[in-house]
């Protein structure tokens, strides 16, 4: 493999912020230093002025393959994942048919070798009827990321809402369970009560739908079986002020059994967006009133929340341009998390250092994935320049999702993604992409 040495730039790792070069060979990291040299480096790439971060692991996105490649594909997507820094990527099971077997799921791996350009890992799909197959997952701890459970409404058959079905997995899965959480009963009766209303409903209607109730129970309830069986339960994209009090910062990250995700849609957005994107940024659970952006700030900062992650999740235009209660729920976000959040570290809310933590380093740990998410000798040079001094717009132009369209189109940011490199191979380079080299399955230490 192709050597090289990123000389004279900002290293930012681990809570530092530091001057150094990074020598990178065989696909990982060999030395970190200052004024490296090398024989046989082929390409030097001069890092002043920019900083060196390691790449973004997104725990959470959906690419929509196999069964829904009108909307996305996992070439498509990883694509647009590297072009904004994102190396790695954990994928959902809710595509079609619906990753119910151990079959279906390396089916799924079999795709991202031959085509993704970032590393990858699939979830393991629940129903309330697959519970051997889930098991059979306990034989790949070392080479899956988790079990997803949706414990709320979904789709293909996801929802698994049978108290014994979901006491069986959570007392008898050795990997990591990641659930979505809103009580299906509650989002039920809101709605009937809309519907009794008479009006035409819209998506401003959305997070008193699936309301703030819903979620707190759902996340309650998966937090009391958790503690009975000892689970290592990871909970996805909070949206509530009231959900936080369910999670400590007393501990450091390594050894809590129970984690939580927040979205940077729900750090972004907030209900009074509606007026203006409507169905665009319609998703679940649903961007909600101001208060709890403000309070999921806070959380983040202070460590009850351990992971920013996107829940990528394209539709076509149409498929969002349809009537409320007929529009598709998900947003395209993965080409553009990292520079949003930069955004907000131009601004002062958040230190550099931080959104490290929590969109490289934290996910890392939460996951114990092998080699990853630092920048470290012996570690794989999963890297990532960003220069703070150049703008970026993002228009139809720049879009790289398949779905072609972004709720932050218009929205100028503050720093520029100028190289990104996966498993040592600079697959993105000022705008310019090498895909003669595909990404990796992450392992896991466990």
């Amino acid at each position: 493999m192709q050597k090289y040495l990123i000389k004279n730039t900002q290293i930012v790792n681990e809570g530092v912020v530091y001057s150094g070069d990074v020598l990178i060979s065989g696909g990982r990291i060999e030395k970190i230093g200052a004024q490296l040299s090398s024989p046989g480096v082929i390409t030097e790439i001069n890092g002043e002025n920019q900083f060196l971060l390691p790449g973004v692991i997104d725990d959470q996105v959906h690419f929509r393959e196999p069964g829904l490649t009108h909307k996305a594909t996992i070439y498509t997507e990883a694509k647009a994942a590297v072009a904004g820094g994102v190396t790695s990527f954990m994928e959902m099971p809710n595509t079609q048919p619906p990753v119910f077997t151990q079959e279906l799921l390396e089916q799924k791996y079999i795709i991202a070798a031959a085509n993704s350009l970032a590393n990858y890992s699939f979830f393991m799909g629940t129903s309330n009827d697959n519970i051997e197959e889930i098991l059979r997952t306990n034989e790949k701890k070392e080479d899956v990321c988790g079990v997803k459970i949706f414990m709320g409404s979904s789709t293909g058959g996801l929802l698994v809402d049978n108290p014994l079905s979901l006491e069986k997995i959570f007392s008898e899965s050795e990997l990591l369970i990641a659930t979505h959480c809103e009580d299906e009963r509650i989002i039920k009766r809101n709605l009937d009560s809309f519907m009794n209303n008479g009006r035409e409903l819209t998506a401003a209607d959305h997070p008193l739908i699936r309301s703030e109730e819903a979620c707190f129970e759902s996340s309650f309830y998966a937090v009391q079986i958790a503690k009975k069986f000892n689970t290592r339960l990871h909970i996805l994209h909070i949206t509530t002020e009231k959900e936080l009090q369910l999670f400590s910062n007393m501990l450091p990250l390594e050894d809590k059994l129970i984690t939580a995700e927040v979205c940077v849609h729900h750090l972004h957005f907030s209900s009074d967006d509606y007026a203006q994107l409507g169905n665009l940024i319609k998703c679940n659970p649903a961007i909600k009133a101001p208060h709890n952006r403000s309070a999921l700030w806070k959380a983040l900062l202070d460590g009850r929340l351990d992971i920013i992650a996107t829940d990528h999740a394209p539709h076509t235009w149409a498929e969002k341009q349809e009537n409320y209660l007929h529009a598709h729920a998900g947003l395209p976000l993965v080409q553009h998390s990292l520079q949003l959040m930069l955004s907000y570290v131009a601004e002062g809310r958040i230190t550099i250092e931080q959104v490290v933590n929590k969109m490289s380093h934290a996910p890392a740990k939460c996951f114990n994935v092998q080699d990853r998410g630092f920048i470290r000798e012996g570690y794989y040079a999963d890297l990532v320049l960003v220069d703070r001094n150049q703008s970026h717009t993002i228009n139809k132009e720049n879009i790289l999702y398949k779905c072609g369209w972004s709720p932050l189109e218009g929205m100028t940011f503050s720093s520029v993604i100028t190289n990104t490199f996966v498993n040592g191979h600079l697959v993105y380079g000022n705008g310019k992409f090498d895909e003669s080299s595909k990404g990796m399955r992450l392992r896991f230490d466990r």
